[in-house]
């Protein structure tokens, strides 16, 4: 008998984002079909089988959709066919089945998705893009004030 991983979705107005948490997951199997059909299957750390399969609330283009496999969970970006909010996940209007959770890290409503995209471009104005390549790892850098008075 499969279980059921636990699976958080959030969407955008062109992407469906699935992240299923099964740490070390062996033999991952993700499926999209242009319907709105999404099909996974793996194997867990202990050899149980873990799968589930989703009628999505509208159709998808399964060429658009990536798959990223991690140590901790495997995160899905599925991309809609049309670029709109969908009002729920499935297309069955019931509670979905209890594994299947909202990802309030992810979640953005259509109003934040659209306020989030204009102030990235008033902030991004005019300035240089951070490259990461420090060397103090994101440390604070406070100079040494009494070196700097001469004390």
């Amino acid at each position: 008998m499969s279980r059921h991983p636990e699976v958080l979705w959030a969407q955008r107005s062109d992407k469906v984002y699935l992240t299923i948490a099964l740490p070390d997951a062996k033999d991952v199997s993700v499926k999209c079909e242009g319907g709105g059909l999404f099909s996974f299957s793996a194997v867990g750390v202990q050899g149980e089988s873990f799968d589930f399969s989703l009628e999505l609330f509208g159709n998808i283009v399964p060429e658009g959709s990536k798959t990223k496999v991690g140590l901790r969970n495997i995160i899905c970006s599925i991309q809609k066919e049309e670029k709109v909010w969908w009002k729920r996940l499935l297309k069955s209007e019931g509670k979905p089945a209890p594994y299947i959770k909202v990802d309030w890290n992810k979640w953005f409503d259509e109003d934040d998705e659209k306020s989030a995209s204009d102030a990235s471009d008033d902030n991004n104005a005019g300035y240089e893009k951070d490259d990461g390549s420090s060397d103090d790892e994101g440390m604070l850098y406070l100079p040494d004030l009494e070196k700097a008075r001469g004390t």
